[in-house]
């Protein structure tokens, strides 16, 4: 058994810990509620602009835009959007999986990190394309804007032929969905990726692009892939502070009950050692009458 003086300092440690496992939660709560209003304001939005040039697409027929047809290189872009920090649970380490062990783990890929902790656990593997780190702190529209402008560029050009977007939904405080959703080309099909529902409808009417369709096309697929990118991150940091919640949550619960089993353990030390004394002084009594 331990002695008294080991568990008193164990305990102690242990309740310095969840003083600052509290404290983390506080701020991660804190900011949960100023993130989740931001998803819950620009998911209407992300949604939406997904479907609207979905269903467009669908009613083009077939249409000979560079932004449509993939390139002939075959290497892969993928946009990770992760955190900057650590202590959030799952949350980084999912979407990191979404990569290596998905659908995507045996292509060429050239990574686009939007949070350190993607970047430090994707480059022993894959090519670091871009680095991003410092928008997820506080992402705003500007910041997609310049990573849609990148990855476009690098689409055009040939360089890329797919562009992928992995990053965490956020359905609401508990739940987190990790998510890969291909951006380019744009996938002419008849389901959501993002919501998960079937978006096919029976009106067939064509449709018609004014200016020419490939002017209105170039207008309106970038503004579509920053759309979604930024959405992307802002699911992705309410997410982040949600997991860190539960994470440091369940984190102060553990330490709390860790205590408890201390301050038994501690007490039964301590009766012992006062038993043990008692009967020392009894024996030496004893032996001296």
């Amino acid at each position: 058994m331990a002695s008294m003086r080991d568990i008193k300092r164990r305990k102690g440690s242990i309740q310095s810990t969840q003083q600052i496992t509290k404290a983390m939660k506080l701020v991660s709560t804190v900011k949960l509620q100023r993130a989740k209003q931001n998803a819950e304001k620009s998911g209407n939005y992300f949604h939406c602009m997904f479907e609207t040039v979905n269903s467009i697409l669908k009613k083009t027929g077939n249409l000979d835009h560079k932004y449509l047809k993939s390139g002939a290189t075959g290497k892969k872009a993928v946009i990770v959007i992760t955190s900057n920090r650590g202590l959030a649970g799952g949350y980084n380490s999912n979407v990191i999986k979404l990569i290596t062990k998905g659908e995507l783990a045996d292509e060429d890929l050239a990574i686009y990190a939007v949070g350190k902790k993607g970047r430090e656990a994707l480059q022993r593997q894959y090519e670091i394309k871009a680095d991003y780190s410092d928008v997820i702190e506080e992402p705003v529209y500007a910041d997609a804007m310049v990573i849609s402008r990148d990855v476009l560029e690098a689409f055009s050009k040939g360089e890329i032929s797919e562009i992928y977007l992995a990053y965490t939904a956020f359905k609401n405080t508990v739940v987190h969905i990790p998510t890969l959703l291909k951006l380019l080309p744009v996938a002419i099909g008849g389901e959501s990726e993002i919501k998960g529902e079937d978006t096919d409808s029976d009106d067939r009417a064509p449709m018609n692009f004014e200016p020419e369709d490939e002017e209105a096309l170039n207008l309106l697929i970038p503004k579509y892939i920053t759309s979604l990118i930024y959405g992307g991150m802002i699911e992705a940091v309410a997410s982040e502070n949600g997991a860190r919640m539960q994470a440091m949550d369940s984190a102060t619960s553990n330490a709390e009950e860790m205590i408890e089993n201390l301050t038994l353990l501690y007490n039964r030390a301590r009766q012992g050692s006062i038993t043990q004394e008692l009967t020392e002084i009894i024996a030496g009594a004893n032996a001296i009458s």
